[in-house]
């Protein structure tokens, strides 16, 4: 898929700040908008990984409608489970509950 000028600005911004997880969300919502959603889900399983020690909630839910749309349904799952989690610990309520509405709906 064609990187749009938008993705190149977000990528030269992550090349000074790697661990930006604002800017990696937003490339990754970038890839979504250009309908790449196995590179929008490729960034934010990264972003997943980078934000560990204080996870950044939202990359979960749409890490999850990313693999919903490719039809990878048992992954999109065990990410919105590991979410919901996290959003839970987090306490942030109304995360959870999209999450977890959504994997009501795929389970």
């Amino acid at each position: 898929m064609a990187r749009t000028p938008r993705m190149a600005q977000i990528e030269e911004l992550l090349a000074e700040d790697p661990n930006d997880a604002f800017l990696r969300y937003g490339l990754a919502m970038e890839h979504a908008s250009a309908s790449d959603d196995t590179e929008c889900a490729n960034v934010l399983r990264d972003l997943i990984a980078r934000t560990t020690a204080q996870p950044y909630v939202p990359a979960f839910l749409q890490c999850g409608q990313a693999l919903m749309r490719l039809d990878r349904t048992e992954e999109a799952c065990a990410v919105l489970k590991e979410g919901v989690e996290v959003a839970r610990r987090a306490g942030d309520t109304h995360a959870q509950g999209e999450m977890q509405g959504l994997l009501s709906s795929i389970e």
